[in-house]
């Protein structure tokens, strides 16, 4: 018997000791990881081994995807709604450089996810082994040093334990985002000492550092209180805080809008709400800005394109306070009167204890409308097409039907495309997250969600098509409890469809809603809007539902808004399994993206 084979039984009849890979799935398990997403391999075979074993013992579950990327979404999806970091794994060679698109949609969003990847033993690096992805191959740790927080080869076991933990800390710190091993197989099958069974890893890879600029926040809580009526501006980074800073509406007066990523994480018929501001947005929200706001507070954003409008002048202006625990995002507002670094839920909960102090000088109540009723402080584009009757189906009308047939706690995503613009903008569904403060709630009536859950999902700075496809998967496996509906674009699916097989071999509840206009949309669109040529945008029609059915998946073709109204939606949610739902949609409809062709430079 080889050394190799005396190393791999060692783990077996030594209790001190465990397989590498072993090592790695105990923290997995100790961090109440659910799943880990990828495609297995070769050189990635001892991460699977000690998989199978921890399912068995209630660890978490190997879900198999069909392509690398769409492992890197479903990963993203899961750390977005529960909280904790995504895992996805790969092998080496082509599965590592499949996942780098997800990994690097992780980084530029600010998701937590660890990325394992494979590689040939050791000693067969640079002797052209297959699917060698070392130093001496297609060097795949370099190719992820761009998109990631944490980046290394583990090359003894004795440096596993030290890096896996730098790797953990690391993804959750601010800025957050993917960190990556990339591990030899020969290096994961080897024994390494058994971690401390009472040593609890949680508590240091998931702390939060509550840290504040205290000058900066007395100087903003005098801002505040000097201000007739401030604006607020919720962006993606306030999960955890947005029942404070709803909080502080009620004390202030404060009316408030969100960035297209943030609309998720509030309730759109908020009395206060004026829209989103952005990409899809509102002009509500610009008319807000542009208005009597002499003060704007914006929270958790980076004011990228998509959420700063272009980067508008009419939001990066000396009215603007900035606060945020990055400095990295900090440094896009250098224009703004004041910025305060620190941790937004520990700057909220100050600011509430000094405001409440003084009195409220505003207490907003809901209006008489009801929450069922749409806002009418926010001013949509189009807003006669939302009643429409005419086929094919307009799809404002179709985002008007989503949101009423839908439950409150269902989790939609949108596609990058038009699918995200239609989202953004007409979306209201009836959201059971309150205007007031949780802890006025009755019990029941509380929405239990981690504070990065949204009740819709976009993408942005880094946007592909086709991420909102695994990303479901990811959310509907991290919360099962909750139905989850994907809005996306025939474009899109045709890129990653075959991804709805996972859903069904995990049985999970996803509705694929699939707008179908046979074309790339936003190029079409974008195309007529700038008088460029038109070329390039034609897709040809395809029946989706039959693509669906192949896959053992029911599916649904809709072309008029009385077969929407025929579905069956409560069976359809209530099925353990995806269902498609292939919507023709009037390919004439234009979604409101002009401040895109404006930042492209393709129209004044």
């Amino acid at each position: 018997m080889d050394n190799l084979n005396r190393a791999r039984q060692r783990p077996d009849t030594d209790p001190a000791t465990m397989e590498a890979a072993e090592l790695i799935v105990s923290y997995l398990e100790r961090l109440g990881i659910g799943a880990v997403f990828g495609v297995p391999g070769g050189a990635i075979e001892p991460v699977y081994n000690a998989l199978a074993r921890s399912e068995r013992r209630g660890g978490p579950r190997a879900v198999v995807a069909r392509h690398e990327a769409g492992a890197a979404f479903m990963a993203d999806g899961y750390a977005r709604e529960t909280g904790k970091i995504g895992v996805c794994v790969a092998t080496s060679g082509p599965g590592a450089t499949n996942l780098i698109t997800g990994v690097a949609t992780a980084y530029a969003n600010n998701v937590p996810m660890l990325v394992i990847t494979g590689q040939p033993p050791l000693r067969n690096f640079g002797r052209g082994a297959l699917q060698e992805s070392s130093c001496t191959g297609v060097n795949v740790v370099a190719m992820m040093q761009h998109c990631t927080r944490y980046n290394t080869l583990v090359s003894h076991a004795d440096q596993l334990e030290t890096k896996l933990i730098a790797a953990l800390m690391r993804a959750f710190q601010s800025p957050q985002g993917p960190v990556h091993l990339s591990i030899p197989v020969d290096i994961l099958r080897n024994p390494v000492p058994a971690p401390s069974t009472d040593a609890d890893r949680s508590a240091l890879v998931y702390a939060r550092p509550a840290l504040v600029d205290l000058d900066a926040l007395i100087v903003l809580r005098g801002e505040i209180e000097r201000a007739e009526r401030p604006v607020f501006l919720v962006g993606d980074g306030c999960g955890e805080a947005v029942e404070a800073i709803m909080r502080l509406v009620d004390l202030t007066g404060a009316l408030f809008i969100t960035t297209p990523d943030a609309k998720g994480l509030v309730n759109p018929r908020h009395p206060a709400y004026r829209g989103v501001f952005g990409f899809g947005g509102h002009a509500s929200a610009d008319a807000l800005l542009r208005g009597h706001a002499g003060l704007v507070v914006a929270f958790g954003t980076a004011f990228s394109e998509l959420a700063s409008a272009g980067w508008s002048e009419t939001l990066l202006n000396n009215r603007l306070i900035h606060v945020d625990p990055s400095d990295e995002h900090l440094a896009r507002s250098p224009m703004a009167r004041l910025h305060v670094r620190g941790h937004i839920l520990t700057v909220c909960r100050a600011l509430i204890e000094g405001l409440a102090a003084n009195d409220a000088r505003h207490v907003v109540s809901l209006p008489a409308t009801g929450v069922d009723a749409p806002n009418p402080h926010v001013t949509l584009h189009a807003p006669e097409q939302v009643d429409s009757d005419s086929t094919p189906i307009k799809p404002q009308r179709l985002m008007r039907e989503l949101s009423r047939r839908c439950p409150p706690n269902t989790r939609f995503l949108a596609d990058t495309g038009n699918s995200m613009i239609w989202a953004v903008h007409y979306l209201q569904p009836r959201n059971q997250r309150s205007t007031r403060p949780a802890s006025g709630l009755p019990e029941g009536r509380r929405e239990q969600r981690s504070g990065t859950a949204q009740w819709l999902r976009v993408m942005m700075d880094f946007a592909p098509m086709g991420w909102a496809i695994g990303a479901a998967v990811g959310i509907a496996r991290g919360n099962p409890r909750c139905p989850v509906v994907c809005i996306t674009g025939d474009g899109s699916y045709l890129m990653s469809g075959q991804e709805i097989g996972v859903a069904a071999a995990e049985g999970l509840n996803v509705v694929y809603v699939v707008l179908n206009d046979s074309a790339y949309g936003m190029v079409m669109h974008g195309q007529r809007l700038a008088k460029a040529e038109p070329i390039g945008f034609e897709l040809p029609q395809v029946d989706f539902a039959a693509m669906a059915a192949a896959m053992g998946v029911p599916g649904h073709v809709v072309e008029s808004p009385a077969e929407l109204e025929a579905l069956d939606f409560d069976a359809i949610l209530a099925r353990p399994g995806p269902t498609l739902i292939d919507v023709r949609i009037d390919r004439d409809e234009v979604p409101p993206m002009i401040q895109r062709l404006k930042a492209l430079g393709a129209v004044k």
